[in-house]
């Protein structure tokens, strides 16, 4: 196993990217993009893209906020995210071209692409499969579900599943609704996996904030990532 990092440029914005790749495998493989929560890029996406480049694909942890932009995994990171919300069309901008980026590295098939994410990276993967690009699959974990305002609505070609903790509070059982409700009219080939007595943040160890509604849980984990291992494979 190798990683390497490596810088990219969307729209005039340089990112921060790394690539894990199998060295043992050689040619060309499918990819899975891993988009990080509302602290930024950090090695918890990396090593999410060793654990995919291990079961044969190239993981490519990806950059929303910039090069060098980083927030504190333990404190609020609120100012990072707030842009994106006030501007969802450049949200999906930046996600697209970064597709782009990724479908042109070499080690990549570009026909054969997934996208995950985890907090705010779930709903850039939900905005991703919204904006309509041709990739195979996204998987959002414990993501936000607000569909983008203003915005144009595609047919959805991507394979969609969303793991979601039932008492999360930043997404609440009528979000979830909605999202099933929207997925639907959008023609997409969808899932939802609700985990009981499961909060926000549960694929995150080390997260314990139950008041707050932010919690670790292992067993919800362990069943999400045994999903997601069958839903890549059988989308890529």
């Amino acid at each position: 196993m190798f990683s390497r990092e490596f810088q990219y440029e969307v729209n005039g914005v340089t990112f921060d990217g790394a690539v894990a790749l199998d060295d043992a495998r050689s040619g060309k493989r499918p990819a899975v993009m891993v988009f990080h929560g509302w602290e930024g890029r950090s090695d918890a996406q990396v090593e999410c893209a060793r654990a995919l480049a291990k079961l044969g694909y190239a993981g490519v942890a990806c950059d929303v906020f910039g090069s060098g932009i980083r927030g504190d995994i333990a404190g609020d990171n609120s100012a990072l995210i707030a842009p994106f919300f006030r501007d969802r069309a450049m949200l999906r901008a930046r996600l697209v071209g970064t597709v782009g980026v990724v479908q042109s590295l070499p080690e990549v098939d570009p026909s054969r692409v997934a996208a995950i994410g985890f907090c705010f990276g779930g709903l850039c993967v939900l905005d991703l499969a919204r904006s309509g690009v041709d990739i195979r699959a996204v998987a959002s974990f414990h993501g936000l579900f607000g569909n983008p305002e203003g915005l144009p609505t595609a047919s959805i070609k991507a394979k969609v599943v969303a793991f979601h903790g039932w008492n999360d509070p930043l997404a609440p059982p009528e979000d979830v609704v909605a999202l099933a409700k929207e997925l639907t009219e959008a023609g997409a080939d969808w899932q939802i996996h609700a985990y009981g007595g499961t909060m926000h943040a549960f694929m995150v160890p080390g997260a314990n904030r139950p008041e707050a509604g932010i919690q670790y849980n292992e067993r919800a984990a362990r069943r999400a990532w045994a999903s997601l291992v069958a839903f890549l494979a059988e989308a890529l």
